[in-house]
């Protein structure tokens, strides 16, 4: 509301001093002025007050600019000449505003085409308006010559003022398609991160039911084992680990159940294409590495003959990967993503990611998928968590896939070519009956 009235004050203030630019096209005291394209301009922004209550109010502003600069100008004349001269200009505005909102210009949905025939007329209306009160007043004729002057005058004007505010409308479109996009690239990030915790928490839901079940017989064991020395003690200290673990997994399942709900509302878009996805995953990471100062060329490979798959696994298991390879460069360097069938197999799909860093040691191919195993530290020399490729395996391994990694010493570069490859069953990743 207060961009609606901030707009209103400024038409009053516009259309007068746009007014004074002018034409007359009859060699008399009719004008042809830039105030109409801005008043119209003004009327196709503003909203929630009325076209019929602009108009008047602007046809008042310029009728007392017009004779106020007169005045000031023309100290001789007075009032009632300069009313007279001026005064008709009145009825201009306000038939335009009232013909604006009769006819609902602003309607929605909105057409641009219906919006320009229809301002056309309502100019030609108003004009034809201001030229009968001229001619009541001073007897002027005016004839189907002067109308078509106005009408092309009109047309002219309109659609001039029309395509201006439609190039701001679909700039203010794109820059709101943008934002959508942003905003919507961090939803499916944040989930991608909740989901990928979600299957830590339902692997320790597992365990903990695991370790409820075997102290429990544990205790049973211990009741019925005569030989052992307090054995009551310690089955009812088994018994008593049983019930605290099992309140572990209750309130775990809590937490797992409240995570799964989040997961599935935070957004509307559970599946997308693997160009979709891997777009995501390379404009995320690219400016992850210009947030690092890292120059880092990425490439795309996608097969466009895969279905849909689940937003959430892929951005869990592909951008770790490539987050890891941005992280592990040094300054520059290429990092490619491949989304494709596994060759020979369309229910299998393959997932990789190779960067042409430092690369690992021999010696340490084997630690890396191990939790807490880690060659990244910060400024203050604090390790990372060491827990993202961890992580990696653990969801594969849960979708009944794997991971491997592989590498290759490139020719006369001195870098090494490092890939980490995920193949998975295409059914755990795709919409059921798809």
């Amino acid at each position: 509301m207060k961009l609606n009235t901030l707009l209103f004050l400024l038409m009053l203030i516009f259309v007068p001093l746009a007014g004074e630019l002018n034409i007359h096209p009859f060699d008399n005291t009719f004008r042809l002025s830039f105030g109409t394209p801005v008043f119209f301009f003004f009327l196709l922004s503003i909203r929630h007050i009325p076209p019929a209550l602009s108009g008047v109010l602007a046809g008042i502003a310029v009728v007392v600019f017009r004779i106020s600069l007169n005045h000031f100008l023309q100290p001789g004349s007075s009032f009632e000449e300069l009313l007279t001269l001026h005064g008709p200009t009145f009825f201009y505005y306000m038939v335009y505003g009232l013909l604006f909102q009769v006819l609902n210009i602003n309607a929605e949905p909105y057409r641009a085409l219906r919006v320009g025939i229809l301002s056309v007329g309502i100019e030609v209306a108003a004009s034809v308006a201001e030229l009968s009160v001229r001619r009541s007043i001073d007897g002027d004729i005016w004839d189907i010559v002067k109308i078509s002057k106005v009408a092309l005058m009109a047309m002219i004007r309109s659609f001039f003022v029309l395509g201006f505010y439609n190039i701001i409308r679909l700039n203010q479109s794109v820059q709101h398609e943008e934002a959508q996009r942003q905003q919507t690239e961090r939803i499916l990030l944040l989930v991608s991160d909740l989901y990928e915790e979600s299957v830590q928490l339902g692997k320790t839901l597992s365990h903990a039911e695991q370790i409820t079940r075997e102290s429990y017989e544990l205790y049973r064991e211990l009741q019925q084992d005569e030989s052992l020395k307090d054995r009551d003690h310690y089955a009812r200290q088994a018994l008593r680990i049983s019930g605290q673990v099992h309140e572990i997994k209750k309130d775990s399942q809590r937490i797992f159940a409240g995570l799964s709900k989040l997961i599935d509302s935070e957004s509307e878009v559970h599946y997308m294409t693997s160009q979709e996805l891997g777009e995501l995953i390379v404009r995320t990471n690219s400016k992850y590495a210009q947030s690092l100062g890292k120059s880092i060329r990425f490439t795309l490979n996608f097969d466009p003959l895969l279905p849909k798959l689940h937003v959430y696994t892929v951005l869990t298991l592909i951008n770790n990967l490539t987050s890891n390879s941005v992280e592990a460069m040094n300054d520059s360097g290429r990092i490619d993503v491949s989304i494709h069938f596994l060759p020979g197999k369309e229910d299998i799909i393959s997932f990789s990611v190779t960067d042409n860093g430092p690369g690992i040691p021999q010696r340490k191919r084997e630690m890396v998928f191990t939790p807490g195993y880690t060659t990244k530290y910060d400024e203050e020399g604090q390790p990372s968590t060491g827990m993202g490729l961890f992580y990696v395996r653990e969801v594969a391994e849960s979708l009944e896939g794997t991971i491997e990694l592989q590498q290759n010493e490139e020719e006369n570069t001195g870098r090494v070519q490092t890939t980490f490859r995920i193949i998975l069953p295409l059914r755990k990743l795709t919409e059921k009956g798809r």
